[in-house]
């Protein structure tokens, strides 16, 4: 027999749980699917439990840079089986607290890789289901890289339950993933080495930063190795074997252990999209601006399964979660359009960015003026031992409103909130440098810094 909804959400990461919820709220009969625990991939297998593993990696280094200052150098080491103990503090109890959650509210749960058998039809297992609304949310998994041996590597998800951290590690990729599990590893005590196709990692975020993050690796140890082809993996005893080629040299390396982390795809490929009339590629649905599918109307997508253009982060997920819904409940009224979006790289010490980068004002004709400045010298820094610190922000002649702003450094992550709010809210640079900040703060810095 078939199951009739008003909704069905495929995924239960802030995307789907927000339009889920907010729909159900309106009195929809709603339906909810995961293939996986419940709970998305930010709570159970990324921003969270990454960000306890870099806490701890953190505090470590930490205690590291403040030898011979006062404190610190009293061999403090990364316990890994324990920390992932308490890093599973976090992670264990999701799923099922997420079930209950859907349970209290109304909305129906399925189990199951759910695949589409027409329009507006979906299976699940044995169970047939239609809805008069779907939303694909179902996030993002590693991209496919197509070279022998892909088998032997390892994912992100694997590597946040690894019960104990091998010795010599390969990261394949210079992106967010390979960039924050290698400060972890290396501080934990791994031999690591980032094998990146580019000539520089992070390529999101501003050069003249990621120059900083890339020495301060180097002094951890960590061997970089930019403009590699990974051509395949293979065993080697009891070990791991990558080759790859720098034209036109072939390379190898061996080690315990390779991480994938080269780049991520929407995981929507077995949902059997072409049965539902869905237009998609590896980016995700295509969608319009109001995050429907050009081509079924019935179908809308929000997150890390929507191309819509917004970057791929939990906050971002959410907010347009708010959005399907609240187009689903009103028609199409609001378009997808989040404004200034910060976003950070969990390195030793983060790196954060919003706004423009340096070559994108200058590519879109921009008058502008560039405050930039290696910070390792200031107060902020030098009280902490941090020695690889910056920031480069980006003012518009014309509005002396803040175009971009770029941060190395302890706090980052929160520094960055201010710089997005005064995006937000359209506050002129001349207005900011007369504000009075709590002192001494990483928040203080910001006047000095434009």
């Amino acid at each position: 027999m078939t199951q009739q909804f008003d909704l069905i959400c495929i995924g239960t990461g802030s995307a789907a749980s927000t339009a889920a919820s907010q729909c159900r709220s309106a009195g929809w009969r709603v339906a909810i699917i995961d293939k996986r625990p419940f709970g998305g991939t930010c709570a159970l297998r990324g921003c969270d439990p990454k960000k306890v593993l870099v806490g701890a990696a953190d505090v470590v280094d930490w205690s590291r840079r403040m030898k011979g200052k006062g404190a610190g150098g009293d061999g403090s080491r990364i316990d890994w089986p324990e920390l992932m103990r308490f890093k599973r503090t976090f992670t264990e109890p999701t799923p099922l607290a997420r079930e209950n959650s859907f349970r209290e509210a109304g909305i129906s749960i399925f189990h199951g890789a759910a695949r589409f058998t027409g329009p507006a039809s979906l299976q699940v297992g044995d169970d047939l289901l239609e809805a008069k609304q779907i939303v694909i949310a179902a996030g993002m998994k590693p991209a496919p890289l197509g070279i022998p041996g892909e088998d032997l590597l390892t994912i992100s998800d694997q590597f946040l339950e690894l019960d104990a951290l091998p010795p010599r590690i390969i990261f394949i990729g210079g992106g967010y993933i390979s960039m924050e599990f290698a400060h972890v590893a290396a501080i934990a005590g791994a031999k690591v080495t980032i094998v990146h196709r580019g000539p520089r990692p992070l390529e999101g975020f501003d050069p003249d930063l990621v120059a900083l993050v890339v020495a301060g690796l180097h002094e951890r140890g960590v061997d970089l190795q930019f403009n590699v082809r990974v051509e395949a993996v293979e065993t080697r005893g009891d070990s791991l074997r990558l080759t790859g080629s720098r034209s036109p040299d072939e390379l190898t390396f061996d080690a315990d252990l390779i991480v994938h982390g080269a780049g991520r795809v929407a995981d929507i490929a077995d949902l059997n999209l072409d049965t539902a009339k869905v237009d998609w590629d590896r980016r995700g649905v295509t969608v319009n601006e109001y995050l429907q599918s050009v081509s079924n109307p019935a179908i809308y997508s929000a997150g890390d399964a929507a191309a819509s253009g917004n970057p791929p982060l939990s906050p971002v997920a959410g907010y347009e979660g708010g959005v399907v819904a609240a187009n689903l409940l009103q028609g199409n009224r609001e378009k997808a359009s989040p404004g200034a979006i910060p976003t950070v790289a969990f390195t030793i010490p983060p790196l954060a960015s919003v706004g423009l980068r340096e070559e994108q004002a200058i590519a879109a004709g921009m008058r502008f003026r560039k405050t930039f400045a290696q910070t390792h010298g200031w107060y902020s820094s030098r009280r902490i031992g941090e020695t690889h610190s910056g920031f480069k922000i980006l003012i518009d002649e014309a509005s002396d409103q803040i175009a971009g702003a770029h941060l190395l450094g302890h706090n980052a992550e929160e520094l960055i909130n201010l710089f997005t709010l005064s995006m937000q809210s359209k506050i002129r640079a001349s207005e900011l440098r007369k504000m009075i900040f709590a002192y001494p703060t990483h928040g203080s810095n910001m006047r000095y810094m434009l």
